[in-house]
Order: C-alpha cells, then sequence, then structure tokens
C-alpha cells in the first residue's frame, strides 16, 4: 500500500470517529430515557397508592374526552361537515395521549408494587435535601456496593436523617422506588441544617405539571375555537383549525422550553464552585 492510500485511509478513519462518537452520545442519552421512563418517568419515587389514585382519575378524564369526541362528531357534521368535524375532534386526543404518556407507565408500576414486597438498601449516607425537582419530594444519596444511588423520599422521612456520614437502611418498592423508610444505623452526631428552599426550585417543580396541562389546553382551544367560527370551504375551515391548535401548542410548549433552561441557568448558579 503506497503513502498515498495510507494517507486516504486514516481520513476515513478520522472522518468515522466523531460519528461513533455522536451515535454513542444518542445511544446514551436514549438509555437515560429509558431508564427514566421505567422508574415511573415524573411519577418516581410516590407512594403506589397515591399514583394508582392518579390513573384512576386520569382514565375519567380520558373518558370524559372520548365523550366529548363523540359530541363533536355527532352534532358538528350536519352543520360544518365531516372535515371539520374531525378536526375539531382530534385536539381532544390530545389531553388522553399525553395522560398516556405520563401517567401511564407510573400507574403500571404502581401496580406491580402493590404486589410486589419492598427490598432493603443498605449503605453509607452521601447527601439529603429536603427538596428536588419533584414536588413534594425530598433526595437522598446513598453509597452502595453499586455505587452512588439517588432516592426521592418525603421530606418528613428524612427529619431523622442526620448531616454526618452513617449508615443507613430504605426500604424501597422496586418499581416506583419509593422509600416508605428511613433507617439509621449509628449515632446522630450532627444535625442537618436544610438551607432556605429558593423560589426558583418552586418554579421547576410547578413547570413539569404545569406544561402538559398548559400545552392540551392550548390545543384545544386554539382547534374548537377556529373550527366553530363560520368559515368556508370545509377543507379550508378543517385545515386552519388544525393548524390554529398546533400553532398554538407548539407555542406553549417553545415558551416552556425556554423557562426551563432559564431556570436550570439560575438553579446551576446557585450551586457553589469549587
Amino acid at each position: 500500500m503506497g503513502k498515498k492510500q495510507v494517507r486516504q485511509v486514516r481520513q476515513q478513519m478520522r472522518k468515522v470517529q466523531p460519528k461513533q462518537a455522536a451515535s454513542n452520545a444518542q445511544g446514551a442519552t436514549r438509555k437515560q430515557r429509558e431508564r427514566y421512563v421505567q422508574s415511573g418517568g415524573m411519577l418516581q419515587g410516590y407512594a403506589p397508592e397515591y399514583v394508582v389514585r392518579i390513573g384512576y382519575i386520569s382514565v375519567a378524564v380520558a373518558v370524559v374526552c372520548l365523550l366529548i369526541v363523540a359530541a363533536l362528531l355527532i352534532f358538528l357534521p350536519p352543520i360544518y361537515g365531516w372535515p371539520v368535524a374531525a378536526a375539531a375532534s382530534i385536539a381532544w386526543l390530545l389531553p388522553i395521549a399525553l395522560l398516556a404518556t405520563f401517567v401511564g407507565p407510573g400507574f403500571r408500576l404502581a401496580l406491580k408494587d402493590r404486589r410486589t414486597e419492598p427490598r432493603l438498601v443498605q449503605g453509607q449516607l452521601v447527601g439529603a435535601s429536603s427538596v428536588s425537582t419533584s414536588m413534594g419530594l425530598g433526595m437522598l444519596m446513598v453509597q452502595t456496593r453499586g455505587g452512588v444511588e439517588q432516592y426521592l423520599v418525603p421530606p418528613a422521612r428524612l427529619k431523622q436523617v442526620p448531616g454526618n456520614q452513617v449508615n443507613v437502611v430504605l426500604t424501597v418498592t422496586p418499581h416506583l422506588k419509593h422509600v416508605k423508610s428511613v433507617g439509621v444505623m449509628g449515632q446522630r452526631m450532627v444535625g442537618r441544617v436544610e438551607p432556605p428552599v429558593p423560589t426558583v426550585m418552586r418554579r421547576l417543580q410547578l413547570l413539569p405539571l404545569l406544561t402538559p396541562l398548559a400545552l392540551a389546553l392550548a390545543a384545544v382551544i386554539g382547534d374548537d375555537a377556529v373550527a366553530l367560527a363560520p368559515i368556508s370551504p370545509p377543507a379550508l375551515h378543517a385545515g386552519l383549525a388544525v393548524l390554529a391548535g398546533a400553532v398554538l401548542a407548539a407555542a406553549v410548549y417553545g415558551v416552556s422550553y425556554l423557562l426551563q433552561r432559564r431556570m436550570m441557568e439560575e438553579v446551576q448558579a446557585l450551586v457553589p464552585r469549587t
């Protein structure tokens, strides 16, 4: 093989390597999302009974949305035609899809946790905080044989956790990772001082709940408001209705994304730098 061919092979290898790194990063991100969903998503850490109640409420909301879809398909065609009726009904399927995406995984895991015995996790306390990105839950970090593990814990169960490094025993449900009890082994020598919770953390906790709600409302209001307007012909009317709902939903998503980035920057600015 000549020098020219060797240079060509090296150039090809340099071109291929960044693509492999990018694919590895995408694979790691995909695995993180899969683990997040497998642990219940935004319902991770909550009690199975509480998640089951949320699931039943979500089913009731989905049934109401389906009834509204049926009513629109019955009463709108004689007035506006089938294209407009179908366009007005599509928006009401979005709340069902959002509930299935955010509540469905946690609901299934909660049903499994109700039939499964909790497991014990023992390790050395690394850190604890009464606030986290999940509303109503704190955070506990434990050094186990497998590494440092994080658990979302109700703040009431963190009152007995000291500020020094001690061994702790957690009773955790296997699927939702809900911490049912926290036991401290050893002397509680140093009291844990809780700093005041920043306002940005409170807002950050509300954002995952308000975003799907605002997204669904924007799509429904934009779609149905245009669908009930006197516009002709029916095909154009239906297209404008769907477009209005999509534009409003996209605007809400964009605003939510920008707010989340801004809040995360504020939270990172609060972390002391070493």
